[in-house]
């Protein structure tokens, strides 16, 4: 952890340390600035909505990665190494150290769709090159209250902050530079889950202050994991235009493992040892 490569897993200070001697790419800097600026900061005198985010990037608890690319196999398959690495390691780090990517814009010309599509190619990219199966608890049909992504053999909550998010109106899930995805480990919402008391405080909470920071009620779509009614994949990535937005979840999850192997996938056998650094 902490190497100096682009797609490297570091900790909070090493990455705030590298982006203040410009040691990262520009659109880096910005990410991390929109991010902790975000999370940690206030609007109109409210705080950003998940107290337990808050309080973690304050204590410089995440870890991160940043990807040069939503699409190219080299980027994706070096994101599968980041992830690898820090489920391997997130059990050992103080509160709740989720694992925070920050991804190269795209451009202007990415719309709505092409958020939604590009998330979901990287989650399917993931599951095929999973070196682990799918856990025997939880299903793989996502039309089912208990289903949520899994990877690595633990069950995630990816949540997404995007560009395509009003600034004045949905301002919890706008980043201005790029996607940025947060994976959680279920494991970081024991205690806090919808069954139990602390979890329905929590909830209350948070959606008072989501009415609060983003002036509007919250998402139709916000529920809880196990909850009939509430599907986690719509979730990830909330809809603002429904025309644009996947009426059912874009990919087949399976339990056939492995997916892919080196010297039978193309993609594994041709990978290169790391992606190139860009300025752009």
């Amino acid at each position: 952890m902490n190497e100096r490569a682009l797609q490297a897993v570091v900790d909070q200070p090493t990455l705030a340390d590298r982006v203040a001697a410009g040691e990262y790419p520009e659109w880096v800097r910005r990410h991390w600035e929109s991010f902790s600026d975000g999370v940690t900061g206030e609007r109109d005198g409210t705080p950003f909505p998940c107290h337990f985010g808050t309080e973690s990037v304050r204590n410089g608890e995440p870890l991160y990665t940043v990807v040069p690319s939503l699409t190219d196999p080299d980027a994706l398959l070096g994101l599968r190494d980041a992830l690898l690495e820090y489920l391997d390691v997130y059990r050992e780090r103080d509160g709740r150290a989720s694992f925070v990517t920050f991804w190269k814009p795209t451009g202007e010309s990415f719309s709505e769709a092409d958020y939604h599509e590009a998330l979901w190619h990287v989650l399917n990219v993931l599951h095929v090159h999973d070196p682990e199966p799918w856990p025997e608890d939880i299903p793989t049909e996502t039309d089912h209250p208990e289903w949520e992504f899994c990877f690595g053999g633990e069950a995630l909550f990816p949540t997404c902050r995007a560009p395509f998010y009003d600034e004045h109106d949905r301002y919890s899930r706008h980043c201005p530079v790029g996607l940025e995805v947060t994976f959680q480990p279920r494991a970081l919402f024991e205690g806090i889950t919808a069954d139990t008391e602390a979890g329905q405080h929590a909830r209350e909470v948070i959606q008072d202050r989501i009415e609060d920071y983003d002036g509007q009620c919250p998402h139709a779509d916000l529920g809880d994991w196990g909850v009939e009614g509430d599907r986690e994949w719509v979730q990830y990535l909330f809809r603002e235009d429904e025309s644009q937005a996947p009426d059912e979840c874009p990919v087949t999850f399976t339990r056939d493992h492995p997916k892919a192997t080196a010297g039978v996938d193309p993609v594994v056998g041709n990978r290169a040892t790391s992606p190139a650094d860009s300025d752009d």
